[in-house]
């Protein structure tokens, strides 16, 4: 197995076609405690892409679920966060509408990725895939949705700067539904609130 990320929350190795992701010992909280909350996550991780990938939602596959550990499908392909910047415009463009019709499929199911960014979204054979869930949950609230949009526009103007506008107006193209323009409303809040903490 080959150590290909190492995250705060888990070390993420590759093993041929499988990902395996090892949640790993936080030594400053009590070991019974942080055995629980390894194990829930795990487990709600598990529990929300098996919800995604039985949606028909470009997720990867979950093959096995262990106490502390998630094997998954490896999806092959390019992480948005390294090569969206040096797509030809018209891929690029394609590209954020995929992520907001994937999006939108989510929400509409009530999942929250919770760390919704172009790190987190790999291009592969002409589709966008939604990858890590580590924090995502089940929510019904506006609010929640609206955070994860305000998530993906920051990534895009943090790492995507030259055209995150546009970027940005593309994958709210993708992101049509009933809920929608609520959800666009409510993220104009969130970013007030956003500029009011700096």
């Amino acid at each position: 197995m080959k150590l290909i990320q190492q995250g705060a929350e888990a070390k993420i190795f590759l093993d041929k076609s499988v990902i395996n992701k090892d949640r790993i010992p936080k030594s400053y909280r009590h070991p019974q405690l942080d055995k629980q909350i390894r194990t829930r996550r795990t487990r709600s991780e598990s529990k929300i892409l098996t919800k995604a990938h039985d949606l028909k939602i470009n997720v990867p596959k979950v093959l096995n679920t262990d106490k502390f550990n998630i094997e998954i499908e490896y999806i092959e392909g390019d992480r948005l966060s390294e090569t969206l910047n040096s797509y030809p415009k018209k891929k690029q463009f394609k590209s954020m509408q995929q992520l907001g019709e994937q999006t939108a499929l989510l929400h509409k199911n009530n999942i929250i990725h919770g760390d919704l960014t172009t790190s987190n979204t790999i291009s592969s054979d002409n589709k966008i895939f939604l990858i890590d869930f580590g924090l995502g949950f089940i929510s019904t609230k506006i609010e929640d949705k609206a955070v994860d949009l305000h998530l993906i526009k920051q990534a895009l103007e943090a790492k995507h700067f030259q055209n995150h506008e546009e970027l940005f107006e593309q994958f709210t193209k993708g992101y049509q539904w009933s809920d929608s323009e609520k959800i666009l409303e409510r993220l104009k809040i969130v970013e007030k609130r956003g500029r009011y903490k700096h």
